[in-house]
């Protein structure tokens, strides 16, 4: 098993809260990189929709934290590939912003189609606890699928752009299988291992049911969590959010308003415009391997 293969079980053998797409993406990513392929900022941008971001510097009130790309916990592996989000670095982005008392309000910029679940319960229960502090807004601009749907619920607001979409609510795994592709190539794996389930659901040899099972209870167990936190952040019932809400689907701005997945259709401007900010000013471009490294935290 080569190294990208390594990576890629590490990556498939654990629940996330991702558009499955973007998952098949960044593997593919990850085989380029691991066969010694290196992708320009522009190249990675295209293939996944990280976008350069351009960032308005006025002096002011409102800070805008960015959520774009893939978000993870801490994202050492995956930053250089993807342009994602640390849920670690967002964290302490986000008690900045709040501690700080210059900043009248917080608004999360967020294109991002979802990620890793690792840390993002925490991150969302603290931005809900943290209501009434001082306005949260998260701007859904223009995709907040998945955990990063996750995350923007728990704003005081959740404004989508006219061309936007939220949801992907769902959790899914995977496993595989390199026992037949072993074969071929005459390699035989022994595992040699202490703990009943030390080995289980390991990439050579197939997917026992019971494996299976424990692989089903961690998405199951996951998709609680996020279908009650989007319940309680939205104020509605569970149900409300598991027999609607898109259904794992992403729904369009104006329909995400009428079911009650977001609270109003407007752009990242018009929002910031409500707290006096004008983006007419000289603004500054940050490449993406650059963008959460130097500007975590903008202040307007």
């Amino acid at each position: 098993m080569n190294k990208y293969q390594r990576i890629r079980g590490e990556f498939y053998g654990k629940p996330w809260a991702i558009l499955p797409d973007k998952l098949h993406q960044i593997t593919q990513l990850l085989q380029f990189a691991a066969e010694g392929g290196k992708f320009t900022d522009e190249e990675v941008r295209e293939r996944i929709g990280a976008g350069p971001r351009v960032t308005p510097k006025t002096p002011g009130m409102v800070a805008l934290i960015p959520i774009y790309g893939v978000v993870s916990n801490r994202m050492n592996m995956m930053s250089e590939i993807s342009g994602g989000t640390s849920v670690e670095k967002l964290t302490s982005s986000y008690r900045a912003a709040l501690s700080d008392t210059n900043v009248k309000a917080i608004v999360f910029d967020v294109d991002s189609p979802g990620g890793s679940v690792d840390g993002v319960p925490e991150l969302a229960d603290e931005i809900y606890s943290s209501r009434g502090k001082k306005p949260q807004i998260a701007v859904a601009n223009t995709m907040a699928a998945s955990a990063a749907y996750w995350l923007a619920s728990a704003a005081d607001e959740l404004v989508v752009t006219p061309s936007g979409a939220v949801g992907s609510i769902g959790v899914w795994g995977a496993h595989e299988d390199y026992s037949k592709a072993l074969e071929q190539e005459g390699v035989k794996v022994t595992l040699i291992s202490a703990g009943k389930y030390k080995v289980e659901g390991n990439p050579y040899e197939p997917l026992s049911e019971e494996a299976r099972n424990a692989l089903q209870a961690d998405v199951d167990n996951f998709y609680s969590m996020f279908v009650n936190a989007v319940a309680k952040n939205r104020g509605v019932a569970s149900s409300a959010v598991s027999d609607g809400y898109g259904q794992g689907r992403m729904v369009m701005a104006s329909l995400a308003v009428k079911q009650g997945m977001a609270d109003s259709v407007a752009t990242l401007d018009q929002t910031l415009a409500r707290f006096g900010v004008s983006t007419s000013t000289k603004r500054m471009t940050a490449s993406v391997a650059n963008d959460l490294r130097e500007r975590e935290l903008a202040l307007y």
